[in-house]
């Protein structure tokens, strides 16, 4: 078999595409909905402690004066168009804001009250339109009113002193004895449109829009942060992280299963008791168990591996229970299957499969046992057997590289397929000596916790002996993704859940009937096949 190319360089993609985006968004869902939700009750808590501001609003508009015919009043009324543009920059100085300061006796100062007012002019009109705001809603309105008062008195003074400039530049006409000069008539003034009113409702702030823009700039900061932590986020979640950064193959995923908890880590082993209100035992680890067994088969159809090698980068990710539940696999289609303790350090086989300890591996190199002597079975896993680590030693590293454990490894994969617990890839080698003399090795991550580093590491350990990977195995994969199987899964109401003949609850890594006693006593009846040593 080739070795897999697992130096462990990650691959710098050109871009994030749209299933990235949404990658993202449903692992950090959570995440992103609390981020807006506080964000947006801020914003709306800001909101609402802020002074409520009330706006009153007056227009007047600009009107030419003396004109009795079509031509004056077109001309009149550009003019006064032309004008009202003008009278805004008036309406916006600080003499008018003086004079209403003045005119409503209002404790507030001339530059102030311009900071409370808009004066607008709309297109193609002579309106004039003044807004004013206040904590006060009469004084909104009062400002409003007065600060058209004042303007029309400036637009007048202003169009008086126009007129009478015009008059003055005219040729002198002889005057009337005894009759006085014609009064100057402005051709503009600014009369009042609408009057203020006094407003009940505030323009600001407004809760409603305050917090839908809290929520937009929630959203977009939560998902901001959500798309960084992605990108620093170093721990493998999905099998396509492996495969696209470490161009190893993923040749299986296990789901969560709560059974596996406790003593019973072999579903092989004593079924799992019911609890109130469940519905069955679900197939979904089984049916993982199954594809990896049926994967195992196909990495080399013409010369399939007989020594795997099962480890892991560092302890806690599940290889022990994998191993055991992988041969149950195996054992339970037809195969000869030999569990191989080859941790030295922190044996645990024994214990998983419920046999007895203290004896195994160690025995046999020392040449205290022959290897019939030590191998162990259980009466409800007859194509099994199980080789125990033995005592443990002070030189694990020497005995496990030694040739007289590449010969015992050897003789067992005559009689079986040969199934090795192996400690962790990076505390020490022993993982590595033993995937240097097996057909290869299956390491396995554990979704959320390995980190890339840490299997960067590991696979890079594994290639340095030129060993073979034969691929991955992503444990504790979330159980959403394989809500699939519940199609298999009888209805714990239907006619078929009670009959035993329609029921399978036998878990499918053994594909063998459970035995007819409780979980208890089949436990005390399992068979162990040690003779005397």
């Amino acid at each position: 078999m080739s070795n897999q190319d697992s130096g462990g360089s990650e691959v710098s993609a050109a871009g994030m595409g749209l299933r990235d985006y949404a990658r993202v968004a449903m692992t950090y869902w959570k995440y992103i909905t609390v981020v807006t939700l506080i964000i947006t009750v801020i914003a709306a808590a800001w909101s609402a402690v802020r002074p409520r501001i009330y706006a009153a609003e007056a227009s007047a508009v600009v009107l030419a004066v003396g004109t009795d015919n079509v031509s004056s009043l077109l001309a009149g009324d550009n003019l006064a168009k032309a004008r009202a543009k003008n009278y805004k920059s008036l309406a916006e100085s600080r003499l008018v804001a003086g004079n209403v300061s003045e005119a409503t006796g209002l404790n507030i100062t001339g530059d102030a009250l311009l900071g409370s007012i808009t004066v607008t002019v709309p297109r193609d009109t002579a309106e004039i339109r003044i807004k004013a705001e206040s904590p006060d809603p009469a004084t909104a309105q009062r400002v409003a009113d007065a600060w058209i008062v004042e303007l029309g008195k400036q637009v007048q003074d202003r169009e008086i002193a126009a007129a009478a400039a015009a008059v003055a530049n005219q040729p002198a006409v002889p005057e009337t004895p005894g009759q006085p000069a014609p009064p100057v008539t402005p051709p503009l003034s600014l009369v009042s449109l609408d009057s203020a009113t006094v407003p009940t409702d505030p323009v600001s702030p407004g809760l409603g829009l305050t917090a839908l823009f809290g929520a937009v700039v929630g959203l977009l900061l939560a998902y901001s942060s959500a798309l960084l932590r992605d990108r620093l986020d170093r721990r493998v979640r999905t099998a396509g992280d492996v495969e696209r950064l470490f161009s190893v193959p993923v040749i299986g995923a296990l789901p969560v299963d709560l059974r596996l908890t406790g003593e019973n880590k072999v579903l092989g082993g004593v079924p799992a008791a019911p609890t109130a209100g469940s519905r069955g035992e679900s197939p979904a680890f089984a049916e993982a168990l199954r594809e990896l067994r049926t994967n195992l088969t196909f990495l080399d159809v013409d010369n399939p591996p007989r020594i795997i090698v099962v480890t892991s980068s560092v302890s806690g990710e599940g290889k022990s229970t994998i191993a055991a539940n992988l041969a149950s696999a195996i054992s339970a289609g037809g195969e000869q299957v030999i569990v191989v303790d080859g941790d030295l350090r922190h044996p645990s086989v024994a214990k998983i499969f419920d046999v007895i300890p203290g004896i195994g591996i160690t025995d046999i190199l020392t040449g205290k046992a022959e290897v019939d002597d030590v191998l162990q079975q259980r009466s409800d896993l007859p194509n099994l057997s199980i080789l125990g680590s033995g005592r443990i030693p002070p030189n694990p590293s020497e005995l496990l590289s030694s040739h007289a454990m590449k010969q015992l490894i050897d003789s067992l994969s005559e009689k079986g397929i040969v199934i090795i617990d192996a400690p962790p890839l990076l505390p020490v080698t022993d993982a590595v000596l033993l995937a240097k003399i097996a057909d290869g090795a299956i390491v396995v991550v554990k979704a959320g916790k390995t980190t890339k580093d840490q299997l960067t590491k590991s696979l890079g350990n594994v290639r340095k002996v030129h060993a073979t990977v034969l691929g991955t195995l992503l444990n504790c994969v979330p159980a959403k993704e394989f809500d699939g199987y519940s199609y298999y899964t009888a209805e714990p109401d239907s006619e078929d859940s009670s009959s035993p003949e329609g029921t399978d609850n036998t878990p499918e890594a053994v594909e063998q009937p459970a035995p007819a006693e409780s979980s208890r006593s089949s436990k005390d009846s399992l068979s162990r096949s040690v003779t005397s040593f």
